[in-house]
């Protein structure tokens, strides 16, 4: 019976890491234009996520969502929509109503019966300030105006539910001023003490109250009026996503420093911030990253970026260990941790022999997963390629490699 439970937390353990990797710490940083968010979970995991993709011409995907059902399924389900939805996007100039339509067949072949996926998904070119977007069965966004709150319509059925569907197209303008709320049925769907739901109209009165000249943000004004409803001490029910977009001037385009050539492939000016090598035991990977982090503690990296990189490190050798050196103790993993101008490079290498299986392959079966046909692990080189910026894999006669890069945020991460 304690094993059991061991491996429940251990299955739990693990959606929540895949849960927390897929959610973006990195915002677009749009002139003109300020984005929020506040994701706050409920004590199980749940299937709220939310996402921002960068695409062609400058333009910037938006993509809030909830997962029908709680726990490991739920965030399994989220892993992989979100997954489908950046396969879908980035692969050219796709209008959001067919983003949704493709995701919908791969997401109705694939998850289990009675699931389904609630999904907004616009997208904003931050020059003139117009979002074209589609909604799969979503919560409406409200469009904050000159002390008005409207919302944005656009008609479609659930990801996941049946397939061949169509996704009704919608459009708006955002002028100076202008704010765009996005948010879960976690906000609308909490309760007083009383059983007196929260819901729409009170939260498109607290919208237009806001504009009227409250002061601060409208994330934070609405949690601070959720907590008044709810009182402090009340249990959470479900996970709660915020997401605004403010215009306060002419949007320009994202001013991100242009991708250079990668420092591995020209390393240039480099420091070796620390190398060691482990025993292939089981548990090392934890004395892994935290020999790592310690050695990257000088960088200043935010406590979210640190955690996943930390992550990272631990799937990597462990799997340098299992895979690599079959856990023979006499065969060490060796770790390299280099600083390079603009990003951090860490280094996994074994003993092994021959390829090593594609990080961008497809994701984990999920149905085998949960139906026990497949095991509860393997989802190794699945969380790594979500916790870090690059990872870069080779075999060799005699070595496998595995390089996690993390870009450093200039002014900030590399001190």
């Amino acid at each position: 019976m304690e094993s059991f439970y061991y491996s429940v937390e251990q299955e739990l353990g693990t959606a929540r890491s895949i849960q927390h990797a897929l959610l973006p710490d990195d915002l677009p940083k749009l002139e003109g234009w300020k984005i929020a968010y506040h994701y706050q979970p409920a004590r199980e995991v749940g299937g709220d996520f939310y996402d921002f993709l960068r695409l062609q011409d400058g333009r910037v995907g938006v993509v809030i969502g909830d997962v029908s059902g709680k726990g490991i399924a739920a965030a399994l389900v989220m892993a992989n929509t979100q997954s489908v939805l950046r396969a879908v996007a980035k692969r050219g100039d796709i209008a959001p109503g067919r983003v949704l339509a493709e995701a919908n067949e791969v997401l109705y072949a694939y998850i289990p019966s009675g699931t389904f996926v609630t999904c907004f998904y616009g997208v904003l070119d931050p020059q003139s300030g117009r979002i074209v977007y589609a909604n799969a069965g979503h919560d409406l966004p409200y469009l904050q105006r000159d002390g008005d709150a409207r919302e944005l319509r656009a008609r479609g059925m659930p990801l996941g539910l049946m397939p061949s569907m169509f996704y009704e197209e919608a459009e708006a303008v955002l002028a100076a001023g202008d704010d765009l709320l996005f948010y879960s049925d976690g906000l609308v769907e909490a309760h007083d003490t009383e059983g007196e739901m929260f819901g729409f109209p009170r939260l498109r009165e607290l919208i237009m109250v806001q504009a009227a000249g409250s002061g601060g943000e409208l994330v934070d004004f609405l949690l601070a009026e959720l907590t008044r409803f709810t009182g402090e001490d009340s249990e959470q029910e479900d996970d709660i996503t915020l997401v605004t977009l403010k215009r306060s001037k002419a949007g320009m385009r994202d001013r991100r420093t242009p991708s250079r050539p990668d420092a591995t492939d020209s390393d240039g000016d480099r420091r070796i911030l620390t190398h060691f090598t482990l025993p292939s035991e089981p548990g090392n990977e934890r004395l892994a990253m935290e020999k790592v982090a310690e050695a990257v503690q000088e960088l200043g990296l935010s406590e979210r970026r640190l955690e996943r990189l930390k992550t990272a490190v631990a799937e990597a050798t462990m799997n340098a260990m299992e895979h690599g050196n079959r856990y023979d103790p006499g065969v060490p993993v060796k770790i390299e941790v280099l600083l390079l101008k603009e990003r951090l490079l860490v280094r996994i290498i074994d003993r092994g022999s021959g390829p090593l299986p594609s990080l961008t392959a497809q994701g984990p079966d999920l149905l085998a997963k949960l139906g026990g046909a497949q095991t509860p692990r393997g989802w190794g080189l699945f969380l790594i390629e979500s916790m870090v910026d690059e990872v870069r894999v080779s075999g060799n006669p005699d070595h496998h490699t595995v390089e996690l890069v993390v870009r450093l945020e200039e002014g900030k991460d590399a001190g």
